[in-house]
Parts: structure tokens; C-alpha cells; sequence
């Protein structure tokens, strides 16, 4: 019986996983599949649009083009993305990011230098997991150059910074030809000339409601966008296959490869032009990897095997079969997606389509959101809002400003071109060049993370290289007729985003230079030669070590500081996620007599960080754990690392496990000891106030005990907390030095200077609660 039992549980846990998997690859339809299922809606319209493309009885142009489709469909979303690319996830987090984060770790490069001994101890760091390389191999070789050589870092920064500057264009260009052709089924029901009277009027408000939306966020009504994919995909796949049966049954021939030399030979160079509208067939394939962090592996490969890649595939043969019988001339309207749908159901595929451009449409909108944070994260983007929409779901964040540039920017396209045509030159030439950047940077995975034959790579980048870089020719050229824009906007944005990470580095070079030497604050003695009043003062500094100049800067104009000074660094490390039992670093500046405590608080490039009361009470009871631990004992269960001479202590938050200090509020108006006992805790209170007023107490495990010193030390922490604590933050303000060449003057002086003024200033480390304070100091560097 127990046998059984056994098996029969085993059975139902391996029934639950699967019913996991495959939920997980439904919900997935909704959010990475929306942007890639809707284009059917431009490919045929875009690819005809071509002038030179003739049409023969023979259809050979028309089959050409389905074998286009068809094998770029096969070879780049299908062979690279599912089969490949989805493999080097980092930590499960996928995306232009992840593998810049992990060559950054195996190649020891990174954005900032704030790097410490301890960041490479993270559980997520899995750095060197095959084992070292053989100093023989071309790996180990490529790695030693790119540890040594700058100029190789910095190439690998601004070649993920391109990408992430094309899918920012693409987040303008995606909802403008999506909604635009969704909505232009509605030219079927109008004469030719009130066109643009109705469908960029229409196509625009639907973009201003879109973005005027995304404050709310999408956990409310999320819970649609899968079956309304579901439903299109299902729409298209049918009508399909009506088509294929109703008008060419025999149009599954043209996936013969020998149609695609039959194109190419007979359209020659309008052919290779025609290619930019054929390579719109994958567009939102890099989705399936920079989404990869809300799904499994398995449940995007099943979700697109299964249901997308048979559909779209329906869809396009569906679309050929009935061009093949119907083709007019390559400047007729009705050459689109709806001239294939019978009549009696174009209304309802037409309010479906526009449900399932406004779906892909929010998903390109969230990923803009999401990769500015990351590049921000890494020193690459000005500070900017971000709002959390909502506690539960992962990732779902919301920044007001690049919302309105973005809508601007996508209203902006849309009137200006009013068709696709010019739309789709725009939008091909982002996504071909974010699918390039990733083969150039998985090429480098290969070889480094993986340690494969760099014979491998050589292969991989050559054969899907070339296949892109054909595409990318076709759009490039195009350059006059749209394809400029996501030019100009990387243009802009890249060189926002370098002048920015310049900027931050320079200021990072001039806090360390100022800063001072931790002997010298010790040689003051314990008073540190100032009055020293009650409460916790803060210092929010991007050192990791060494005292840095805004507090001699601003002890020296006010001579008192707090009985307890805590010296606050908040970082991003080069890991997708830190676990929050390794999210804080702490040590002891001097001995304990002194008070001083150094915290590094530690993220990843997709965490979530909020600005609430909950990040102090975890502060300072990090503080109190350290402090009851003690300093100078490290056990098994507890990581410590040296940080210039100071002893470093991994310390998690409070809610990561039940035998750490814990802390309790409470409005008190009578006298109680300062220590008693319960049956497996000790809670330690500050002194009996005479008035009413807010109490804090440490709860704190009974084992192990705790001396008179630490118990002091714990209690004058108390007190401090109840005073309040006051965050000291540093404003520095840099200005090129006399001398400076004209391009160095005009980054600091104008362009770096505006954006920092026009950025959000340094996170506060919490949401001031009552009992805090904040108090800026303004320091000026020449650089």
C-alpha cells in the first residue's frame, strides 16, 4: 500500500508540474506573443508595396515570398531563439541585458567600479560553473583580453546599449504599425480618398488611450490578454486554412526552398529590396528571451511549437493561397491581411485584431519600461520615476515621463508617415538590429560562458549573421523612406545614455579622490571631535569604502553629528536578482565605542526596489543582527569578507528567517525593565518614557546570549531609532576643468548638467516616515 501511495503521489506531483507548465504556456500567449501574432495584419502588405515586384500567372513572386516566410520563420524564432538563444539565460532572466551580465562575469567587466570580493559570492553570481578554462583556449585568451583591454569593454557596453536602444525605438514604432494596420481594415468599407479622414484619426486614439492607461497598470485586466491572443491566433489559423482550401489547396509547395532562388532571380533587385517587408514576419521574435524572466523555458518553447509558429504559418500560406487567385497590382489598398477575410466576418476579426494590437502593443510598451530601468541600473540612464503598479505580479513598473515621450514620439510617426508602408521600413530596421546584437553577443557567450569551440561560434554568428545582415541590408537601405527614425532615435538616446555613464563615472572618480581615510576619522576618537546628538544619521554615498567628502563637508559647517552614523550604499550588481538573505553587507568602522557602521545594500539590474518604511526597519535591524552576532565571528551559516581593512558581514533582511532580530512598534505610557524573558526570545526595550510616544524594541533569539557591551550597544541603537533618523544626502555638481577640450566642456557643462537637472535626484534610501528627515549637502567637482 505505501508503495502505491508512493507512486501514485509521484504521479500527481509530475500531473501538477505539467498542468504548471502548461498554464504557464497559455499566459505566456498574452504577453510575449501579442507583438509576433499580429504581424500577418502588414507582412504582405508591406512586402508588395514594392513597385518593382511584378506578378506573373506563374505566382512564382508570391510563392517566393511564402518561402521567405516560411524558412525565416523556421530559422530565426524556431532554430535561434527556441533551440539556442533561450539557453543562456542568466538566472532564469533572459533579454540584451542578461548576456551582456553574463560576459560581465565571466570576463570580471563591469559598468561600475564599485565592485567587491563579496558580489561574486552571491548564489546567482554562477560564475566559472564548467570549471576554469585551459589558459591554451581561445576563451581564456578572449577573456584576458577583455579583462585588460578598455576599449574591448567598452565596445561590449555600447554594443548591448544598441540594442537597448533599438527596442526602445521599437516600443515607439510597434504600437504605431500594429494598431495603424489593425485599424485599417476599415478602408474596406470607405472609398479610397477618406482613408486618411478616418483610419489615422481612429488609430490615433486608440494610441492615446493605450498610454493613457498604463498608470493603471496591467494586473487588473491582464487576465485577457492570453485568451484574446488565443482567440486571434485561432482566428488567422482558421481562416487560413479556408483560404488554402477554398482557392490553392496546393500552395504548401512554395515552402520548397527553390521558390526563394525563383524570387530573387526573377525580381533581382526589387527582390532583395522586398526583403524588409518579409523579415516583418518576425518581428517580436526577441520577445520570446527578453520575457524569459516571467516564464519557463519550457512553457515559451511548447506555447510557440504548439500554437503560434502552426498558426502563423496557416495564416501566411492562408494569405498566398488567396493572393495567387485574387492578385491585382502592388498599388492597390486591398492587397492587405483583410482582403483575405470573407466578407461576413470582417467586423469581427477586425475588433478582434484591434484587441490583439493593443495586447502586443503593451507588451513592447512594458519591455521599453523594463529595459530603461535595467540601463539605469547600470549607470547608463538618467534617474527616472518608477512606479511599481502592482505588489504582486513580478516586474509590472511604470514610468510616467518616457510614457508621454513615448506616446508623443508614436503619434508623432503615425501622422507624419500615415501608412505602413514607411512604418514597417522604421520598425524592420530595430528588430533586425536587436536580433544582430544578439547573435553577436551570444557568439561571445559561447565561447566564454559555455566554453565551447570557438569554431561554434564562428559558425553561429555566420550563419544567422548572414541571414540577418541580408535583412538589415534590405531595411538599411530604405534609410529615406522610414528606416531613418529608429536610426536618429538610437542616435539621440545612445547619446544620452553615453554621456550619462561618462558623467557617472567622473563623478564616481571625484568621490573617490575627495573622500577620507578612515584613520584619520578614527585618530578624533570617539567623539569623532563633534557633538554627538541623539538619533541615527545616514549618510547616502556610492562608496563602498573610505568616509566620503559631503561629511566632512558638512560636519565642518555644522560640528554635531548623531550618536549612531550609519554610511549607506545602495549598488546594482551584475546579477538579474540578489536574494534577500544576501541583500545586506555590513561592518563596524573602528571599534564598537565608535558607532560607526558601513551598509551595502545590494540589487539586481531587475530587482524591485521600493522607496517604503519597510527598507529602514530592515536597515537597522540588519544593524541590530550584526550587532548581536558579532563582528568578529563568523560562523558557517555566515559569510564575511574583507573590504579595505574593514570586516564585511552578510546579513539578510528580518522576514528572511525567524532567528534574526526583529523589530516591534508600540505606543507605551507606562515604565518596563529592559530585559525580560520569554519562553524563546528576550526583548529589549529602550527606557520607560514619561509621555506618550512611539516605542521601539528588539525582539531578538534567545540563543546565543549576549553580553553587557552588545546589549548596550543594541540599546543606544534603540533609543537612536526612536528619535528618528536623518538621511544626509550628497548633491555633487561636476564642471569640466579650464583647459578641457570643447567635446569633454560640452558633455559635462551642457548635456550632462541638463540631464541631471532634469532627472530624478539620487533615491532616497526609504519613504521619509514621520520620525525621518533628509538634509542635502552640495559638494562641486572639477573633472
Amino acid at each position: 500500500m505505501d508503495l502505491e501511495s508512493g507512486v501514485r503521489s509521484e504521479k500527481n506531483a509530475k500531473k501538477e508540474s505539467w498542468k504548471a507548465v502548461l498554464m504557464m504556456a497559455y499566459q505566456s500567449l498574452g504577453v510575449v506573443y501579442g507583438e509576433l501574432g499580429t504581424s500577418p495584419l502588414y507582412v504582405y502588405k508591406n512586402t508588395f508595396a514594392e513597385e518593382d515586384i511584378g506578378h506573373s500567372k506563374s505566382n512564382d513572386e508570391i510563392y517566393g515570398v511564402l518561402s521567405f516566410v516560411f524558412w525565416t520563420l523556421t530559422i530565426v524564432p524556431l532554430l535561434k531563439y527556441i533551440f539556442i538563444v533561450l539557453k543562456a539565460d542568466d538566472n532564469g532572466e533572459g533579454g540584451t541585458f542578461a548576456l551582456y551580465s553574463l560576459l560581465c562575469r565571466h570576463a570580471r567587466v563591469n559598468a561600475l567600479p564599485n565592485t567587491q570580493l563579496a558580489d561574486s559570492e552571491l548564489t546567482d553570481f554562477k560564475m566559472d560553473v564548467l570549471g576554469p578554462q585551459s589558459q591554451e583556449s581561445f576563451g581564456f585568451k578572449l577573456k584576458s583580453a577583455l579583462e585588460k583591454r578598455q576599449v574591448l569593454q567598452k565596445f561590449l557596453l555600447v554594443l548591448a546599449l544598441i540594442g537597448a536602444c533599438m527596442v526602445i525605438g521599437d516600443g515607439i514604432l510597434t504600437p504605431a504599425i500594429s494598431v495603424l494596420s489593425a485599424v485599417s481594415g476599415l478602408e474596406h468599407t470607405m472609398k479610397i480618398e477618406h482613408h486618411q479622414y478616418i483610419i489615422i484619426p481612429i488609430s490615433c486614439t486608440v494610441l492615446i488611450g493605450l498610454f493613457a492607461l498604463q498608470h493603471y497598470g496591467t494586473h487588473r485586466i491582464g487576465f485577457l490578454f492570453a485568451p484574446i491572443v488565443t482567440v486571434w491566433l485561432f482566428c488567422i489559423s482558421a481562416i487560413g486554412l479556408y483560404n488554402i482550401i477554398h482557392w490553392n489547396p496546393s500552395v504548401y509547395r512554395a515552402i520548397s526552398p527553390t521558390y526563394m532562388f525563383r524570387f530573387l532571380k526573377k525580381t533581382q533587385k526589387g527582390g532583395w529590396m522586398s526583403l524588409g517587408g518579409i523579415m516583418l514576419c518576425i518581428t517580436g521574435s526577441e520577445a520570446m528571451f527578453a520575457d524569459l524572466g516571467h516564464f519557463s523555458q519550457l512553457s515559451i518553447k511548447i506555447a510557440f511549437s504548439f500554437m503560434v509558429y502552426p498558426s502563423l504559418l496557416l495564416a501566411y500560406m492562408g494569405q498566398a493561397a488567396y493572393l495567387s487567385q485574387n492578385y491585382t497590382s502592388p498599388s492597390d489598398h486591398r492587397i492587405g491581411f483583410y482582403v483575405s477575410v470573407p466578407e461576413k466576418l470582417r467586423w469581427p476579426v477586425l475588433i478582434i485584431a484591434v484587441l490583439a494590437a493593443v495586447v502586443g502593443s503593451q507588451a513592447i510598451i512594458t519591455g521599453t519600461f523594463s529595459i530603461i530601468k535595467q540601463c539605469s541600473a547600470l549607470g547608463c540612464f538618467p534617474r527616472v520615476k518608477i512606479v511599481h503598479t502592482s505588489s504582486k505580479v513580478h516586474g509590472q513598473i511604470y514610468i510616467p515621463e518616457i510614457n508621454w515621450i513615448l506616446m508623443l514620439l508614436c503619434l508623432a510617426v503615425t501622422i507624419s508617415f500615415r501608412d505602413t508602408k514607411r512604418l514597417g521600413h522604421a520598425s524592420g530596421l530595430a528588430v533586425i538590429t536587436v536580433m544582430l546584437v544578439t547573435t553577436c553577443l551570444m557568439s561571445l557567450v559561447i565561447v566564454l560562458c559555455w566554453h565551447r569551440s570557438v569554431f561554434l561560434a564562428i559558425g553561429f554568428i555566420f550563419f544567422f549573421g548572414t541571414i540577418e545582415s541580408l535583412y538589415f541590408s534590405a531595411s538599411l537601405i530604405k534609410f529615406l523612406e522610414g528606416a531613418w527614425v529608429p536610426i536618429a532615435i538610437s542616435l539621440v538616446l545612445m547619446i544620452v545614455m553615453y554621456v550619462w555613464h561618462y558623467g557617472t563615472l567622473k563623478k564616481f572618480e571625484s568621490d573617490i579622490q575627495n573622500k577620507v581615510s578612515i584613520n584619520w576619522l578614527l585618530g578624533l576618537g570617539p567623539s569623532l571631535g563633534i557633538v554627538r546628538v541623539r538619533g541615527i544619521g545616514v549618510i547616502q554615498t556610492e562608496l563602498v569604502s573610505g568616509i566620503p567628502g559631503i561629511f566632512t563637508h558638512f560636519v565642518t559647517n555644522i560640528p554635531a553629528f548623531h550618536q549612531v552614523l550609519v554610511f549607506l550604499c545602495i549598488k546594482y550588481v551584475p546579477v538579474p536578482h540578489v536574494r534577500a538573505e544576501e541583500r545586506f553587507l555590513i561592518g563596524r568602522i573602528g571599534t564598537s565605542e565608535y558607532r560607526l557602521y558601513r551598509c551595502i545594500v545590494r540589487y539586481g539590474y531587475r530587482d524591485v526596489h521600493k522607496d517604503d518604511v519597510e527598507f529602514e526597519n530592515d536597515l537597522i535591524c540588519s544593524i541590530a543582527e550584526f550587532i548581536r552576532s558579532g563582528s568578529a565571528e563568523c560562523s558557517d551559516s555566515r559569510q564575511c569578507f574583507d573590504n579595505h581593512s574593514e570586516k564585511m558581514t552578510v546579513v539578510g533582511t528580518s522576514s528572511t528567517s525567524e532567528d534574526r532580530v526583529q523589530m516591534a512598534k508600540t505606543i507605551m505610557d507606562e515604565s518596563s525593565e529592559d530585559l525580560y524573558r520569554a519562553s524563546d526570545t528576550r526583548e529589549i526595550r529602550s527606557p520607560a518614557p514619561v509621555q506618550l510616544r512611539k516605542r521601539v524594541r528588539f525582539i531578538v533569539p534567545e540563543s546565543p546570549k549576549i553580553d553587557t557591551d552588545t546589549r548596550e550597544e543594541l540599546q543606544e541603537l534603540m533609543e537612536a531609532r526612536e528619535v528618528g533618523v536623518a538621511y544626509i544626502l550628497g548633491r555633487s555638481h561636476m564642471k569640466a576643468k579650464q583647459g578641457s577640450s570643447t567635446v569633454k566642456r560640452v558633455m559635462i557643462d551642457f548635456i550632462y548638467e541638463f540631464l541631471r537637472k532634469n532627472s530624478r535626484e539620487a533615491d532616497y534610501p526609504v519613504g521619509l516616515s514621520h520620525s525621518s528627515s533628509a538634509l542635502e549637502v552640495g559638494m562641486m567637482y572639477l573633472v
